[in-house]
């Protein structure tokens, strides 16, 4: 599930959709449907293990995305592929014709899927002999080679496939050193206050300082912060 926003729109949804179909979510807090459908779209969306993504609009925060789609009444449903619009349903529909309109859209598993299912090494490897630009199966090995401090071939293996924010946060673990948990050595806090000072003339700290935002993540409460603090020191 992916937070999306009238600026991120295009990269996490239009784009996304040519490599898997998106299902959208608008809502907003104040809307009691939306509160019973959001559980069930995260959970049935899940159950697809990765052939279908779900992306969520907080049309209040973002009316550009809900502009776009012509919405009158939410929760409002929109299934894209390609960046088109192939299916849709509006209000809070039960949980068994939330999984029907997903399986719709779910393309049934391959070999190399089931292959990625299993985890290990030796299975990832073999589904890239498969599919050699399986999304999920490049993202898992990477981040195996990642644990054991193989950062080299983890940036070989994710440069054959679209950035997307996985992506991105597992070549920012393999260029910061991250270990098992994806966590960096040491306290990644102190390093970028170090960095803060140097992230405007130094190319090599602000990539650095960048990398470690990821790897921190939206979760991590100093994420906000730190981020305030790259952009008034470079403008």
């Amino acid at each position: 599930m992916t937070d999306v926003t009238d600026a991120t729109f295009q990269q996490l949804v239009l784009d996304r959709s040519a490599e898997v179909p998106v299902v959208v979510d608008l809502w907003a807090a104040w809307c009691g449907p939306c509160r019973t459908l959001g559980p069930i779209l995260e959970k049935v969306v899940a159950e697809t293990a990765g052939r279908v993504e779900l992306a969520k609009v907080d049309v209040d925060a973002n009316p550009g995305v809900a502009a776009s789609f012509r919405v009158q009444s939410i929760p409002a449903v929109f299934a894209l592929r390609d960046g088109q619009v192939v299916d849709q349903f509006i209000g809070a529909l039960p949980e068994a014709q939330v999984r029907q309109f997903v399986e719709r859209l779910a393309p049934p598993k391959s070999e190399a899927d089931a292959l990625v299912d299993r985890g290990d090494e030796a299975s990832l490897r073999q589904a890239l002999e498969l599919e050699p630009g399986h999304h999920d199966a490049v993202v898992a090995l990477a981040r195996l080679l990642v644990e054991r401090s193989d950062a080299d071939e983890a940036l070989a293996l994710l440069a054959r496939i679209p950035e997307s924010p996985e992506v991105r946060r597992v070549a920012a673990m393999a260029r910061v050193g991250a270990g098992a948990g994806g966590a960096p050595a040491g306290d990644p806090g102190a390093e970028m206050d170090e960095l803060l000072d140097r992230v405007k003339a130094d190319p090599d700290a602000r990539r650095r300082f960048l990398d470690l935002l990821e790897v921190l993540g939206p979760d991590d409460p100093r994420t906000s912060d730190y981020r305030k603090a790259l952009t008034a020191r470079l403008y």
